[in-house]
């Protein structure tokens, strides 16, 4: 299947490791050159010289993504350097402070909803007139969570980001639609990275057991999926919400 991505300029944020990494890796197989995106462009360069690696051009930026300003400038930063613009915009960038709410700190609060939330409305709002003017190829890609749709005990501010999120995806939707711009989110379950390498014995095998396909996902799967959407497969897609998670929040 041709994605027809080939030259596309790519923006992803959280790309250092994990989910990010993933997806940037896999649109720079299809052809993307790539902005990879973390805290700082050292972070990120591995990741970058594994795009440039594909065959690609791709460069590390460092940016904080909760902070407008820092957002700004990363936009800035990233057409200065793409004076066409950008046709796709992942926003991965992610945090967790897991705490049951009685014992959770108001900062707990504040950095998740700072991170992954507004992050993705301070990039968002930092980009649209570039991907407004890419007439049909553009893409918002929001990287969420099955807790964002089901909850989970000692989670609520990630859920309450991921949720926000989830409907932050369709109200863009339905503003940048009429410019063809299209607005999906990508949630996942359990997937192996840096966070879920910690869970171990009992509670790895707790966490199988809710799973019907019986694993956790891979990055590449997410990666993948944040693909299609990305290229020509994803044309007449916009405000959706595509699960990927081994069947756990059926």
């Amino acid at each position: 299947m041709d994605l027809n991505l080939e030259g596309r300029i790519a923006v992803v944020t959280g790309a250092s490791r994990g989910i990010g990494r993933a997806i940037a890796l896999e649109l720079a197989r299809e052809g993307c050159n790539v902005a990879c995106v973390a805290t700082s462009a050292e972070r990120a360069e591995e990741t970058a010289q594994m795009a440039r690696d594909l065959g690609v051009k791709a460069k590390a930026y460092g940016a904080d993504v909760s902070r407008f300003d820092s957002a700004q400038e990363l936009a800035a930063s990233i057409l200065a350097d793409h004076a066409g613009g950008i046709d796709i915009l992942v926003n991965n960038a992610g945090v967790t402070r897991d705490q049951l709410i009685l014992r959770m700190s108001e900062a707990d609060w504040d950095q998740v909803i700072d991170v992954n939330l507004k992050g993705a409305f301070n990039t968002s709002k930092a980009f649209a007139k570039t991907l407004m003017k890419r007439k049909g190829n553009a893409r918002i890609i929001n990287i969420a969570s099955v807790i964002g749709l089901d909850g989970n005990a000692g989670q609520s501010n990630y859920a309450a980001s991921k949720g926000g999120l989830i409907a932050f995806t369709k109200s863009l939707a339905k503003e940048f639609g009429s410019r063809q711009v299209c607005v999906n989110a990508v949630a996942p379950g359990f997937i192996e990275t840096d966070m879920t390498h910690g869970f171990e014995g009992e509670q790895r095998e707790a966490m199988r057991a809710v799973i019907p396909l019986g694993r956790f996902g891979a990055a590449e799967e997410v990666g993948r999926m944040v693909a299609f959407l990305a290229g020509d497969t994803g044309s007449y897609l916009t405000g959706q919400t595509f699960v990927i998670d081994g069947g756990m929040a059926i």
